[in-house]
C-alpha cells in the first residue's frame, strides 16, 4: 500500500501536526522525515495541548509506530525531554523508534548556531540557534556523529574527537570561546544518553519497507514547509534540509513509487518566522489582528510571526515543486472577523507579472502583490461540523483557493481542537 506525504506549502507553522494527527488515525505508522526540534508541532485534543519538536505527531495514537527517519537531526536530550513530557501526560511512546542513521546534535553545534548568527549582526537568518545548521553541515561534510554511533564507545569517541579539533579550534580562535572538553562530553553522551536512546534504535529503512510489504499504512510528516526548503526555497533565508515531498524518500528510505498521495498545508492567509522576503505582509492593526487571532508565536520558541494575506502564486510552485493531489486548508476560523479578505494571485516586477515566483531573489524582493478582494462572512464558524455549516462567503473564499491554486481542498479547519474541521463535499 502506498505511503502519503503531508508537507507544509508555505514558510512553515500551517498545522501539519494537527493534520498529521487527524490523519494518523487512519494510518500505521508516522514517519518523520527531516528537520530537527527547531519546528513545532501544536496539537489539542479534548482541551489539552500538545507541543511536539521531534516526536512524530502520531504519537497520540496507541496504534502507531512512530519512526525518526534517518533525514532528521536528533538532539538526544531533547527527545528524551519530550519523551518524558508525553509519558507524564499519559501518552505511550513505546512504539517511538529511532533511525540508527539520523546525525546528532553536538553542544557545539548550538554554539556555533548562536555564535555566527550573532556575528552576522544585520545579515542573521534568524535561525532558531539550535544547532540544526551546522549538524547539517557536518553531516554534509562527513564529520557528522550518527545515533548509531552511541552504541558503539570507541567510536564515538575517536569521531568526536576528530570533530572537536577543527570546532575547538574554531570556538575559541575565531569567538572567543572555552573549549569543549571531549571525554566530559563524551561521558555525558555514553553514561546518561546512549542507555535511554538504545533501545529506541533501529534499522528504520527495512522497518518502513517492511510495513509496505505487509500492506500498513504510512505516512510521512515533514517539519518546516517548501519555502524553507534547501534548494527551493527563499534562500539564503531557509533551512538546512529538503522539506518537500521529494525529501520524503531521502529523509525515510522509500522510493518515489511508494508515494502516491501528496497532501499540502496551507493557512488560510500565510505566515513567516525570521527574515527573507514576504510579498504580502501586512503591518499595523491588519497585522496585530492577525496575530492576536491566530496565536501567532512560535510553538516552541516563542517568537512572533509575520503575518500576510494568503499567497496564490506561492500555492501554485508549491503545487508543482510537490505534485500536491489535494490541499488542508487550515484557520480559516482566524479569518472570521474579516470584512474584506484578499488573495494575491499574481505578482507584478518591472511591468511584468508573474503568475509563478520570480528565480531571481532581487525580483522577488521587489514584487508588488496583485490581489483580488472577497467578501469575508463576519460570524463564528467555529462551532461548524460539517462544510454545508460554513457561511456561504466563508465557502466561496474555499472554492476561490482551490481554483487560483489548480489544487482540491479536501479538508478546512475552523478551530484548533482535533475535530475542528469539515470537508468539502
Amino acid at each position: 500500500m502506498p505511503a502519503t506525504v503531508v508537507v507544509g506549502t508555505q514558510w512553515g507553522d500551517e498545522g501539519k501536526g494537527k493534520l498529521t494527527d487527524l490523519l494518523a488515525g487512519e494510518m500505521d505508522m508516522v514517519v518523520r522525515y527531516q528537520g530537527g526540534h527547531n519546528a513545532g508541532h501544536r496539537i489539542v485534543v479534548d482541551g489539552e495541548a500538545f507541543a511536539l519538536q521531534l516526536v512524530p505527531s502520531g504519537v497520540l495514537y496507541p496504534h502507531i509506530t512512530a519512526v525518526i527517519g534517518n533525514g532528521v537531526v536528533v538532539d538526544p536530550a531533547v527527545l528524551l525531554k519530550e519523551l518524558d513530557t508525553l509519558a507524564a501526560k499519559g501518552v505511550d511512546v513505546s512504539r517511538v523508534v529511532v533511525s540508527g542513521n539520523a546525525h546528532l546534535i553536538m553542544p557545539y553545534h548550538q554554539e556555533l548556531d548562536r555564535v555566527t548568527e550573532r556575528y552576522l549582526g544585520k545579515n542573521a537568518l534568524g535561525t532558531t540557534r539550535r544547532g540544526i545548521g551546522p549538524a547539517y553541515a557536518d553531516k554534509a561534510t562527513r564529520v557528522g556523529i550518527r545515533v548509531q554511533d552511541l552504541l558503539d564507545e570507541k567510536i564515538f569517541r575517536e569521531k568526536l574527537d576528530v570533530a572537536l579539533m577543527e570546532k575547538n579550534a574554531l570556538l575559541s580562535k575565531v569567538y572567543n570561546r572555552l573549549p569543549i572538553n571531549a571525554n566530559e562530553l563524551a561521558d555525558r553522551y555514553l553514561g546518561e544518553l546512549a542507555p535511554r536512546i538504545a533501545p529506541m534504535i533501529a534499522d528504520t529503512v527495512t522497518l518502513v519497507h517492511d510495513a509496505l510489504a505487509a500492506g500498513k499504512r504510512i505516512l510521512l510528516e515533514g517539519a518546516q514547509a517548501t519555502f524553507l526548503d534547501l534548494d527551493h526555497g527563499t534562500y539564503p533565508f531557509v533551512t538546512s534540509s529538503n522539506p518537500v515531498a521529494s525529501g520524503a524518500c531521502t529523509g525515510s528510505g522509500l522510493g518515489p513509487r511508494d508515494l502516491d498521495r501528496i497532501v499540502g498545508i496551507a493557512k488560510a492567509y500565510i505566515t513567516r518566522v525570521g527574515a527573507g522576503p514576504f510579498p504580502t505582509e501586512l503591518d499595523g492593526e491588519l497585522a496585530e489582528l492577525l496575530v492576536d487571532r491566530g496565536h501567532e508565536y512560535g510553538t516552541n520558541t516563542g517568537r512572533r510571526r509575520r503575518v500576510g494575506w494568503f499567497d496564490a502564486v506561492m500555492a501554485r510552485q508549491a503545487a508543482r515543486l510537490n505534485s500536491l493531489t489535494e490541499i488542508a486548508l487550515t484557520k480559516l476560523d482566524v479569518l472570521d472577523t474579516f470584512p474584506v479578505i484578499k488573495v494575491c494571485v499574481g505578482y507584478e516586477a518591472g511591468g511584468v507579472r508573474y503568475d509563478y515566483p520570480p528565480y531571481h531573489q532581487s525580483v522577488l524582493h521587489d514584487v508588488t502583490p496583485i490581489y483580488e478582494e472577497l467578501p469575508g462572512w463576519l460570524c463564528d464558524i467555529t462551532h461548524c461540523t460539517s462544510y454545508d455549516q460554513l457561511p456561504q462567503a466563508a465557502q466561496d473564499y474555499v472554492a476561490y483557493l482551490a481554483q487560483v491554486t489548480g489544487v482540491t481542498i479536501s479538508v478546512v479547519g475552523v478551530g484548533p481542537g482535533r475535530e475542528q474541521f469539515v470537508r468539502p463535499a
